[in-house]
Formats: structure tokens, sequence, C-alpha cells
């Protein structure tokens, strides 16, 4: 689909840039996500049953209350397994089997965009990911990658709603939507029922003793903690070492750079499009934020104001073409 608001000629001179860009750099927030139906939990109203977000993304607050935390995680981990990957993270997905030299660094933890099939030697999760785990204890080197399974342990499953009164299709005398839910043995209950959002405040929701949390299978005694990075902790070296060695290639500098749904005026957008620029590449900017984006911008960037599920596609499509296809959805296994 062509988005008509792209004028004319941003849109001819970013298409001839990208067909003949080799060496491409994406660099992708949440606002890749968007589309997908996710909240951030960031910035105006980035709350958690009353507590700020970033305040339960800590070693310290994992250290005094690791159930509310993991009752963080786990209602995170549940709302991605429960949304599909959006067509932006298809045509990123698209454009490294493309381009086997272009890279994707992204900030996200969503598991979305393995789950589009992006090449995984070409992506690289700067804060980790929301569905990897290891193990607490200093003793202990054990970390499981793409554990799926949702809740991660019985305590942690989310609460549901009571069930919703669904017609009969074999029954016409009310005896059958009179009976309590309790009697239904058919499934017809869980299938009725509704997750409650444990976000909300004033959902109640119940302490969970240590014991019942994710508890390490090696060592026995170390609780598990989720495997993305928390605030006050150091960024993965061998991510930062290996897309630092991409940009700064002397050799083989890149062509272009994509920054998505993300501030490029914050490290480390601002440090990799400098970095960039400084060695010729061209940067292009999807934000949904237009002031956001625009405060970034040097001679010769592009910027493409919308959401990236939709702009993507479109200013990808003269090297990835249609898309459209891949969108059925693709829940983890």
């Amino acid at each position: 689909m062509t988005i008509n608001n792209i004028p004319a000629k941003d849109r001819e001179s970013f298409t001839e840039h990208l067909q003949k860009s080799k060496r491409i750099l994406a660099l992708c927030g949440a606002g890749l996500s968007a589309s997908s139906g996710l909240p951030t939990f960031r910035g105006a109203g980035g709350l958690w049953r009353n507590y700020d977000a970033t305040s339960l993304a800590t070693p310290e607050a994992f250290e005094e209350q690791p159930d509310l935390v993991w009752q963080f995680y786990s209602h995170r981990r549940h709302m991605a397994l429960n949304v599909n990957p959006n067509p932006a993270h298809y045509a990123l997905a698209e454009l490294a089997r493309k381009r086997p030299e272009f890279v994707t660094l992204t900030q996200n933890v969503d598991g979305l965009s393995p789950r589009a099939n992006h090449p995984a030697e070409q992506l690289h999760l700067l804060h980790g990911s929301l569905f990897d785990v290891r193990c607490t204890s200093f003793y202990c080197n054990y970390v499981e990658k793409d554990n799926f399974t949702d809740p991660i342990v019985p305590a942690l499953a989310m609460p549901k709603s009571s069930t919703e009164p669904r017609p009969s299709t074999t029954d016409n005398t009310g005896a059958e939507a009179c009976k309590s839910p309790s009697d239904d043995t058919s499934g017809n209950n869980a299938a009725g029922q509704k997750d409650v959002d444990i976000s909300d405040a004033k959902i109640p929701m119940a302490d969970i003793p240590t014991e019942d949390l994710p508890q390490c299978p090696k060592c026995k005694k170390g609780l598990l903690r989720p495997g993305v990075v928390w605030f006050g902790e150091a960024l993965p070296v061998n991510t930062m070492n290996a897309v630092d060695e991409f940009v700064q290639d002397e050799e083989s500098p890149i062509d272009l750079m994509l920054v998505i749904g993300t501030s490029a005026k914050v490290f480390p957008a601002a440090a990799y499009a400098k970095s960039a620029r400084s060695r010729g590449a061209r940067v292009a900017v999807i934000n949904m934020d237009k002031q956001d984006g625009k405060k970034a911008l040097a001679k010769g960037d592009w910027f493409f104001h919308g959401d990236a599920a939709v702009i993507l596609p479109d200013i990808l499509f003269p090297v990835i073409g249609d898309v459209s296809s891949h969108n059925a959805g693709s829940n983890p296994a």
C-alpha cells in the first residue's frame, strides 16, 4: 500500500538510496510494536498497579519483592504471547533476507521480531527478552532461551473473570443456562472466561510464596529471573561490541540507518546516528511523534511521520515487495 502523505521528493530520494544500500542498520524502539497492541508502561501514565513500571525493573525490586516483579513480568509475557507481529516486524525480517548485511538492534523485549522470523544472526536484542530466564544464584550459570510457557509456573497464572453466559446450541429449555459454572465439565466454563487485567490496582492480587516462583532446575537453590536488562545493569557487552564493529567498520561503512519508533536524540540512537553520518551514511527516522522525530534530524536525513506498521512496508517495498501475506499471525509453539 502506498502512503499518499509522503512527499514525492522524499519517497523518490529514499527509494533511490535504499536500492543501492547494502550495509543497513535499524535501531528499533517501542513504536515498532505499537500496532500489535502492547502497552509500553513508559512515559505519562506508565503505571502498573499504581507502581511506576520502571521501579519494578530493577535488581533491588526483585530482591525485595520477587513475587510482585514476577507478576509484572508474567503479565507482560502473557500479553506479548496474545498479540501478533505487525507488518513492520515482517518488513524488517524480509529486508534482512534481501540484504545479508542488514543488522537490526532492537530495544524491545516482547519477542515479536523473532516471531516474525527475523533471521536471528541479523537481530540483536539490546535489552534481552521476556522469554529468556536465568538463575539469580551467584554460583549458577543457568540460562534458558525462548521459554514460551504461559504461565511459566502455575502460581503466576492470570486470574479469570466469572464465566460469561453463552447461548446453548442444543438446549432451549433454560436448564443449561441455570446450571452452576462449577457444574460445567464440558470445557465451556474455561472457554467463557476472560483474563483479569491485573495491571489495575483495583483487582485483588495475592502474594505468592517464594517457593512457588520459578526455581532454577540446575542448582535447585536459586530463583529464576526474567532475562531482561534492568535499570542499573550493564547492556550486553557482546551485543554492543557486535553493533559497534558493524557501525565503525572503516573498510565497509554503512549506507543507511533506520531509526524506528524511538527517539534519535538519546543513547544509543544518537551515538549510532552520529557515527553513521560521519562515515557517509544517510539516516531515516520513522516515528509517530513528529516533534520528537524532527528534533534529532540532521541535514540530509529523512523523517517519515506515522505508524511504523504502515510506513515501513511502504517505503521498503521497492526492495522487499509485498509482505501482507506474512501477517497471518505466528504464535510460538
